[in-house]
């Protein structure tokens, strides 16, 4: 592949009048800024270092994708910058009061938008790009309301690796991604579901939820966000195409626009989806916030068996000590005795964790049938002492 050399604008820090902090990107905080020779109003995402994320901006174009302007390499204060967009994020839009007004159209706009920006980035750029971070947050709005992609610290040049390191936002990441899998542009086919999801929903997916007790619910038990039973069937569709498991049998955006142009064409849509999305408060309170009690209390039932196993395995090791205290057993089955009474390994993170069984292979020799006699014999007699 040909060198992806610095190419782009350099801008000096003193040419840069710095506003407010306006929020905080992968890797930096953003700021509303002038750049005072061009006499323009920008954003610049302060960053402690400048890697791959200028590089990937300065070969993109596209009304869908933030306009990149140039970059500071003055030591400390590394820094990009970008067009500034005064309509905030799409993730502050959707908490506002403001958006209680959406309707179908916008919805249809903006989702037809983002894809077309996804489908920029995996199809038509001069390298294949996954973002691997599309989330509301890193959707900013323009003073006319066009959605614009941003945030590309997080982000991969498709031909440099497809193996991803632990980046982005739990709800919003893939499967593969969560497990540091290799991964493809599907993964963010899977963000993308969920961002529409928000759009739709206007609420915060898995909100109360820890990030790894997502990463469990999502990867282990397979759970995905509700879709309302109100909502459009080819909304429910789309979105659940989306999140499928297996990557590849997940659409690429260019199905995705497909999908939305078929759905422009529905003349019974627009009243369908208005009538979902002006009655939230009554499926919000009766499916959305219904299944995320029911995740809750999975995961403190969840907590409820990691602690019978903690003590589990702490009585594993005392009888593990009153056997060795008690005997004159060989130290070969000393060991073997630890190896039995560490059969069940609490693997545990926060609020994840996973027994692992191992297998013993024994040759069944009398010796070994032996030894295992009086290893479940002492055991018992110790059991005994203890109750």
């Amino acid at each position: 592949m040909a060198s992806l050399g610095a190419s782009f604008v350099q801008i000096r820090f003193d040419d840069i009048l710095f506003y407010e902090n306006c929020g905080g990107g992968s890797f930096g905080s953003v700021y509303r800024a002038r750049w005072l020779s061009q006499d323009k109003e920008v954003a610049v995402k302060k960053l402690l270092k400048i890697e791959k994320e200028a590089e990937i901006l300065s070969v993109l174009s596209h009304r869908n994708i933030i306009q990149f302007y140039g970059a500071i390499l003055e030591a400390p204060n590394y820094g990009i910058v970008t067009e500034y967009a005064s309509g905030g994020s799409l993730f502050d839009y959707l908490s506002s009061a403001e958006s209680e007004d959406i309707s179908m159209k916008q919805i249809m706009t903006w989702a037809m938008d983002i894809a077309k920006g996804m489908h920029y980035l995996h199809a038509e750029a001069p390298f294949t790009v996954i973002h691997r971070d599309l989330k509301s947050r890193n959707v900013v709005l323009t003073a006319d309301a066009v959605p614009k992609i941003c945030d590309f610290g997080a982000s991969k040049f498709h031909s440099h690796t497809t193996h991803m390191s632990l980046v982005g936002t739990f709800p919003w990441m893939a499967p593969e991604v969560i497990q540091s899998l290799p991964v493809s542009e599907t993964c963010d086919t899977y963000s993308y579901g969920v961002v529409l999801w928000e759009m739709l929903t206007r609420e915060v997916p898995f909100k109360g939820l820890e990030g790894l007790q997502v990463a469990w619910l999502v990867v282990e038990k397979n759970e995905r966000l509700t879709i309302p039973s109100s909502c459009p069937a080819s909304f429910a569709c789309l979105m659940r195409s989306c999140w499928v498991t297996e990557p590849k049998d997940r659409p690429l955006f260019k199905h995705i626009l497909s999908t939305l142009e078929s759905m422009w064409s529905d003349s019974h849509l627009p009243e369908e989806c208005n009538t979902f999305l002006h009655n939230k408060a009554e499926w919000s309170r009766c499916e959305i916030e219904a299944t995320l009690e029911r995740l809750k209390r999975l995961e403190r039932d969840l907590s409820t068996k990691e602690q019978v196993l903690k003590e589990r395995e702490r009585r594993l090791k005392m009888w593990e000590r009153k056997l060795i205290e008690q005997s004159n057993i060989p130290v070969s089955l000393h060991m073997f005795a630890r190896f039995h009474a560490n059969r069940l390994i609490i693997s545990r993170s926060r609020h994840i964790f996973c027994q692992i069984t191992y297998c013993m292979w024994i040759k069944p020799t009398p010796l070994a049938c032996e030894c295992c006699a009086l290893l479940f014999e002492l055991q018992e007699q110790c059991m005994n002492k203890h109750t």
